[in-house]
This record gives structure tokens, sequence and C-alpha cells, in this order.
């Protein structure tokens, strides 16, 4: 490149205000001097060159100045963030000199405001949406037995139901036995805490824990239910979302970075012509002071986020962002999710929306700024596809005109002719291509595709890929619109669902299943990021290797590396799958079903060892004892089954039911001798059974002292502290404590991973809260050697690593 071209301080590129907008704007930019070729091309001295490259010719050679400007300002793009990244791999550089934990110790980036909440008991529970008008408080008693371990207690009458609708927690003092009483819906909940336990108090303040979670590794892409949400910047990294989390992912490298400013599911994303900046829109949250739907403006180099907009504007989430192109990114268009899909224009860096008005009461799929023209915007969704027109203060639409084709039912998305020119892809699977300025269909290629097109992605040499949404084709066209090779993506990933241009000859593929494809035209793709598609409850991780298993409703099980970021084997099941436990010796992986079966899989060749069948309902919690000669499942039909197991894990004989929870069972532990067993039932009941007879051990007291191998029951002393202000005892789904016994670990209804120094046994315990999921999340399971935590969400379908350090 030559040493025309500089770049500014305040980040703006050459030719910001030059060609690109329409031959009146270039005869402006011709006459000054800095543009000599322009001034020569555009105001011939001689009447017979105008003669001669007149007509046609002068457009197409305005089209081709229009092309040689935008590569080169491509290539200033990609210089400046190029160099925003050395920057910011020098300052990590400088940092890891200076730091004994090292680069991948380091705490995150900042983001504005933090959404790390390290306050005691600062984190909002908010109201998840339920049919329930009134939430009952979690309220406790307590009384101990020794006046010089624990504050005697009398005995007291007030051990009646706490006070309902009360916003704090009810206190109620009884006997001399010592144990904490919380009260969930009413309900009392007992626990003992050891008779060795000295000192307890109930207005004592806890301890936040001294160790902090950094998230690691995200798996999983949202391609299911979003669109054109997959980008490559120029430094190498792609950029999608997952849950609440953008993952800017350098494939090269292996290496993953997150933004988690958001507090709920991304839904939309846009990159600015910098190739810094982005933008992304958010669903409702629960979130008190930014639950409401918005965008946030981010620094991708840094992970700063530079502007929230939007709050109290849009409405249910925003489902289409993106930033102008001709006049350097200064505008901002967005789509929400509300009825008349309101379109507004913003200026982003001020902060000020610019003009809005009502789009279409269908569905709205895509919003973009022309490439070249000012103030052209073209949204498209469910039978419609617009021009709109914005002069800086209002908003004027244009409809399509298909005159003798076919209008479609859906227009899925739209790109854009290095020569201006609009395209289309609907779920005909026809490809329209409308003239630059207009709103009239120009060209035709009918029956592109078999079925639906999702994807179009022109590419920098003036070339388009197609992807299909139905048939899984990737096609790739010429600047003629003729169709020149095409591939077939693998079933098991299914169809198309975004392309992206990638480096040289490469491209991305981000598919209906969640999944992102990379490769080339010649058919050699590699899923480089795969994920569950339905709602995920299911995680077990390997006792003794660094790999940890998922199953969901999708049927689908899958064996990750914790080190690759990849799975070593993907298996589909029968039925929806709802749990699942790793054998002590790692040999074999215990699943338990939706529908009363449970299997007994070989971690390695995946071959099915042992079937079974126990009731018909759904078995949310397989447990194997520490010793690995006994399994415990536990039923939505209140039962828990027991077995014993020999061979390894690979024979299995009944023992009997464990019977006398009054609805279904959630939570279970092994004793540490593999004796006893302790269980969590939905209407909050604490139980105890000796595993050998499955019989109930009906006093309570005697269990005080066990040692439990794990805790993951939600009920029980070591986890009264838990429940904050206002929970109804449904709000926390899952606990996991540290094997070395010093955190705690919980997920909630509201997508935070909370971690508590354990055991959080005073009220009200203070914890720090980390968002990622954007559902609640179904599971909470630290590695075997305490060095990473491993988390799911429901509904979001995602899987997170983080890091404890």
């Amino acid at each position: 490149m030559d040493g025309d071209f500089s770049l500014t301080v305040d980040g703006s590129l050459p030719y910001e205000n030059g060609i690109g907008s329409g031959l009146d704007e270039k005869k402006d930019s011709a006459s000054t001097p800095e543009q000599p070729v322009e001034e020569e091309f555009l105001h011939p001295h001689h009447d017979d060159d105008l003669g001669e490259f007149g007509g046609l010719d002068l457009h197409d050679r305005v089209a081709k100045l229009e092309k040689q400007v935008k590569q080169q300002q491509d290539e200033i793009t990609c210089l400046r963030t190029a160099l925003a990244d050395v920057v910011r791999r020098l300052a990590c550089v400088e940092n890891n000199k200076y730091s004994p934990r090292g680069f991948l110790n380091n705490s995150p980036l900042p983001s504005k405001p933090s959404m790390n909440d390290v306050s005691p008991r600062s984190r909002s529970h908010r109201v998840p949406s339920t049919p329930d008008t009134k939430r009952r408080t979690a309220s406790f008693g307590s009384s101990s037995s020794s006046s010089n371990k624990m504050k005697k207690w009398g005995s007291h009458e007030g051990l009646g139901s706490p006070q309902i609708g009360s916003k704090e927690p009810q206190y109620n003092v009884a006997g001399e036995e010592g144990y904490v009483r919380i009260y969930l819906r009413g309900r009392p909940v007992t626990s003992y805490m050891p008779t060795d336990y000295e000192g307890y108090s109930l207005t004592a303040k806890g301890e936040l824990p001294s160790e902090k979670l950094k998230l690691e590794w995200v798996y999983g892409y949202r391609g299911r239910d979003c669109r054109g949400n997959l980008h490559l910047l120029p430094t190498g990294e792609i950029v999608y979302f997952m849950a609440a989390v953008v993952v800017l992912y350098n494939v090269d490298e292996g290496h993953q970075r997150h933004y988690t400013g958001h507090n709920d599911d991304v839904k939309s994303i846009a990159v600015h012509p910098d190739k810094v900046t982005i933008a992304t829109g958010q669903v409702a949250g629960h979130d008190k002071d930014e639950g409401k739907p918005h965008v946030r403006i981010w620094d991708s180099v840094t992970l700063n986020t530079l502007h929230v907009i939007g709050l109290g504007n849009f409405d249910r989430a925003v489902c289409c962002v993106g930033f102008s192109k001709n006049d350097g990114g200064s505008r901002l268009v967005a789509v929400d999710d509300s009825n008349e899909h309101v379109l507004s224009v913003w200026d982003w860096a001020k902060e000020k929306r610019l003009a809005f008005t009502k789009s279409s009461q269908d569905p709205v799929l895509a919003a973009e700024f022309h490439p070249t023209l000012s103030g052209q915007i073209i949204t498209c969704g469910k039978g419609h596809i617009l021009f709109w027109a914005f002069d800086g203060s209002k908003l004027v639409k244009k409809s399509g005109i298909y005159e003798k084709y076919d209008k479609p039912k859906f227009v899925l998305c739209i790109g854009f002719a290095t020569n201006g020119d609009v395209i289309s892809g609907d779920s005909n699977g026809n490809i329209y291509v409308w003239g630059k300025g207009g709103n009239k269909v120009t060209y035709a290629v009918t029956g592109a595709h078999e079925g639906p097109i999702f994807s179009l992605s022109v590419l920098s040499d003036g070339s388009m890929l197609s992807g299909g949404g139905k048939d899984r084709k990737v096609i790739s066209w010429d600047s003629s619109y003729q169709a020149t090779v095409q591939l077939e993506l693998p079933e098991v990933t299914g169809p198309v669902r975004t392309l992206c241009q990638g480096k040289d000859d490469k491209f991305y593929v981000g598919t209906t299943r969640n999944a992102i494809l990379h490769g080339d035209m010649n058919g050699d793709l590699t899923a480089i990021v795969q994920a569950h598609t339905d709602e995920l409850w299911g995680l077990a991780v390997h006792p003794n290797q660094g790999f940890f298993m998922t199953c969901a409703y999708d049927k689908q099980v899958i064996l990750w590396d914790m080190e690759q970021h990849r799975p070593r084997w993907i298996k589909t099941m029968e039925d929806p799958c709802q749990s699942a436990c790793f054998h002590p010796n790692g040999s074999v992986v215990a699943i338990g079903m939706s529908t009363g079966r449970w299997v007994v899989l070989d971690a390695e060749s995946q071959d099915l060892v042992y079937v079974h069948t126990d009731g018909n309902e759904q078995h949310d919690i397989i447990r194997y004892s520490p010793d690995g000669n006994s399994i415990a499942i536990a039923s939505h039909d209140n039962y828990i089954y027991v077995y014993s197991v020999n061979e390894d894990g690979r024979k299995y004989s009944k023992v009997g039911k464990c019977s006398g929870h009054s609805s279904f069972v959630t939570h279970i532990d092994w004793s540490a001798d593999s004796e006893f067993l302790q269980s969590n039932s939905g209407d909050y009941e604490l139980l105890f059974w000796n595993a050998k007879t499955c019989k109930q051990v009906t006093s309570a007291t005697t269990m005080r002292d066990t040692e439990w191998a794990t805790f993951t029951c939600v009920l029980g002393f070591p986890v009264v502290g838990i429940w904050a202000e206002g929970s109804d005892g449904t709000d926390v789904n899952t606990v996991g404590r540290s094997n070395n016994s010093k955190v705690l670990a919980t997920g909630d209804d509201f997508g935070k991973v909370n971690l508590f120094k354990y055991p959080a046994s005073v009220p009200k315990a203070p914890c720090i809260a980390y968002s990622g999921h954007s559902s609640h999340v179904t599971s909470v399971i630290f590695t075997p050697d305490d060095g990473q935590l491993i988390t799911t969400g429901g509904r979001d379908m995602s899987c997170m690593q983080w890091k404890l350090q």
C-alpha cells in the first residue's frame, strides 16, 4: 500500500466524505487537490475523452474507482485494528511480566458497568415470569444445646409459620437441639449443625470467598433462532454470541475472550466499519438497573463498554442492529421485537435517538444501512422488504416491487453487491437483485436453493456465497450471479444459518444446530464450535481425566475435552437425557432419561453396557457412591432407586427404592463412607436414608456429624446462607462444593453463578455473583483438582468453563 494514506488521532478514515454515495458527492470530493485522479476522471479536459467513456462506460469506471477506494479503506482499517490488537497483547505481556499468576490468571478486562457483584449479598433476586402472585420469603429459626459453644435459646412459642409477604427474613427461636430452621414458602426446613460447631450466631456476618472465577471458555453458538451473528475481525477472531456472553474466538490460537456486559440473552450484533467497535442488542432481563432491552456499544480490544443506549425505548428485545457505512459509522439502526417492530436511528456516540417509526406488524429479520447511499436503510422479514430514506430527522419507506416475480412469504436475508445493488434471499429459494437506489427487482435467480435461503455473503472479490436452510447447501456465485461450485453441509451440524468470509478462500458457517464450521468450497469443513440444541440439564465431570459430559433434551450425549475445548465424541440416544454421572474409576458413565430409563455407557467406546427402566418419569439425579459399589437414581416419581454395582460398573443388581418423599426428588448426596444418602424434594424436604436397606433415617440428629462426599443438596446446614432475601425455594437450582471444601458454587433462576465461602451457614451469606448464562443455571460441578468450575444453562443450552483462581 502506498504512503498516501494515514490514520487520524480520532480514528476517522481517509475518504470519509469522499466517493461512495453518488455521482454528485464524487464531483464535490473531486474538487479537492488531494484527488487529482478523480478530478481528471470526472472532469476531463477533452470532449473526446468524455464521448469515448460516456454512458455506461462512465458508470463502470465510477464503480471501479469506488471498489478501489473501498479496498484501500479496508486495508487501512485492518492495519489500525491490527495495531490496536498488538497494543492489547503487549499490555497483557507487560501485566504478565509483573504478575505471579501469569497471563491466563489475570483478572478480566473491565467492562462498564461491572457485572460481577462482590458486595455482601447485594445480588438481587428478581421475580421471574411465574403465575404466582405472592412470593414468600425465606425465614430462619435457631437454637443451641450448649451455652459455652452457642447462645442458649429457651423454648419459644413463635415456631409457627413466618409472616407472609415480608421482604425481610423472619428469625424464630427454637428449642435447645442446636439447629437452624429456614422457612421456604411457609414450610419449615430444619438443619442440624455439627456437634462441634462453635460460636454460631444468626446475626454473624459471613465472609466472601478469597477465590474468584474467571470465564475461561464458552461452549456453543446461538444459531437456532438468530441471524447475521457471525463476523470475522481483522485480528483473526470470529465474534458471535451464546447466552449472555459475546465470544471473541481466535481459531488459529485456540483462545477465547469474552464480553460479559449483558445481563440476559444477546439477540443481535453488528460490527462498526472501524472493525473495533461492536454493537450488541439484548432481550428484556431481570437486572434492576439495566433489565430493559437495550444496545451496548463496546470496544473489542479492551472489552470496555462505551455506551448503553435505548434503555426504556425498546420493547421485548432488540432483534436487529446495524451501523451506517458511508459516514464513518456515526449512525446505528435498531429494530425491537414489539408488535409494531419499531425501527429507530441513533447517534450512538451521543446516545441520542434521531428518529423512530413503526416498521411492520410482522417479524423483521434484518436491518442494514446501504454501504454507499447516504441515509438509505433496508429492512426485510415476513412478507416484506422495505427501502427506507432517512434525512436526519424522519424515516420514509418504500416497499419492494416484484412486478412479474413471485412475492415470497419471507425475505430472510439481504446483501450488497460491489456496485451497490441490494441482493435478497427468500423462503422460496430465490435470489432477487434490486437496482442501486431503486425498489424494483432488476434481476432474479429463481430456484437458487431448494427451500429457504438463510444467508448471503458478498465476498471482497465481488463473488457471493448463499446458504440454504433446507438443502444444507452453500453455493458460490460469480459477479454475474452464475453458480460456480456448491457443497452440502453434514446432516449432524444442520442447515446454514449465517455465512461469514474468512481469510483467503476460507469461510465460516453458523448452522441452525448451534454449530460453527470452518473451511472452503472444496468441501474441507471442520466443526470448530458445537453445542446442544435443546434444554440442557445433565452434567458430569470425569474423575481422573480432563473431560466432562453433558446430555440434554436433544438426545445428544457429548464428551468434552476441557483442554482442546472440542467434543471427543457425540452419541445420539433414543430418549431425551436428564442427568449423568461417571463411575469413580471413570470407565463408564450412567445417564438418566426423561422416560424412566437409565443406561450405562462405556466412556471410551460409547458402547451400551447396561439399560434398565424404573418408573415412567424422568430421572432428575443419578449418583454413584464414592466406593463405586452402589448407584442411586432419584426420580420424578418421588422415589430413589438404589442398585449395587459390580465388575467396575458393568453389572447392576437392584437393592430397593427409598420411599418417603411427598414430591419429586431434586438433589441427592452420598456419605463419604457410602453408607447413607441425603435428599431434597420439590416440597422442601431434607431426608436421610440408609443406602443398604433403603430405609429412612427418621432421627435427623443422628446424621448431624455425617461427612458427605459431595454437597449438592440445596437444603442443609452448610447451605443455609445461599437463600437470598425473597427466595421462594425454587430460585436456586444447583449447588456444588469444591473438593477441598473451601468454596461453594450455586446456580440460580436468573442466570447467575454465585460463589460462596464454604460452609455458607449464616443467613444471607455474602457471595460473588457472575453473569454469563441467560437462562436458569442447571448444574455446577468443580473439577477433581478444583482448578475449574463447569456450569450449564437450561434453555440457553450453553456450557461454560470457569477458572478458579
